[in-house]
């Protein structure tokens, strides 16, 4: 082309430097061929400040695992995650089924648990309050806005089950007392019951072992 390297020319002799000049072009071809950036090191000790469209610095508290370090916390900061409205209508249709695959009957629920809300039979009912019985620390209230039944998707607290407020009285409580007890002397009989038919089977058994063997000796006796 029409360019040249000047630094390749000798002045006072007049010529061009071959030597020098293919050494100067081999080492920019070098350079092209076996370019790498050069990393400097980051020296900077300010803080790091959010990226934000504010026009105020924020600065950003840095967490390390260093045992000085105190981590601040919100204890009013909800730590459950938002639930979706009638969340429990996905619990309708399951039924519960034994160890021998025959279905188990369900729990007929008490006349004072009314649901709420669009599409709430019973079954679904008892699966969202046990549901809310398992997984939920606050205790079970039912929904205590009278609004709800006006517009449950505006008024409905996700954190309760599809039913109406109710309260447990003192009869009730001595009531599920009873049953409770009741349950526990059938189980206690049918243990009892089952405990009695295993030492008969033993004893029975041992009996059997026990006639083989004079059998087997009555035997030996005869033969001898």
């Amino acid at each position: 082309g029409n360019t040249m390297e000047v630094h390749a020319i000798d002045p006072r002799a007049g010529r061009m430097l071959t030597n020098k000049l293919h050494r100067n072009r081999h080492k920019h071809r070098y350079d092209n061929n076996n370019h790498q950036i050069k990393v400097k090191p980051d020296l900077n000790t300010t803080l790091p400040v959010r990226q934000t469209a504010s026009i105020f610095k924020q600065p950003v508290t840095k967490v390390t695992n260093h045992p000085s370090n105190k981590v601040k916390t919100d204890p009013h900061k909800a730590v459950d995650q938002p639930r979706q409205l009638f969340w429990e209508r996905k619990l309708s249709g399951l039924s519960a089924f034994d160890i021998a695959e025959e279905l188990v009957k369900t729990m007929d629920l008490p006349k004072g648990l009314q649901g709420v809300g669009p599409v709430c039979s019973d079954k679904t009912l008892l699966s969202a309050i046990a549901s809310a019985l398992h997984t939920s620390p606050t205790p079970v209230t039912g929904q205590l806005t009278a609004a709800v039944e006006k517009n449950p998707g505006v008024w409905l607290n996700t954190t309760q089950p599809l039913c109406k407020a109710f309260m447990v009285t003192d009869d009730d409580i001595r009531k599920q007392e009873d049953l409770v007890h009741s349950v526990r002397r059938r189980l206690e009989e049918a243990l009892m019951a089952d405990m009695l038919a295993h030492i008969e089977a033993s004893t029975n058994e041992a009996d059997t072992d026990a006639l083989k063997e004079e059998q087997a000796e009555q035997d030996d006796k005869e033969d001898v």
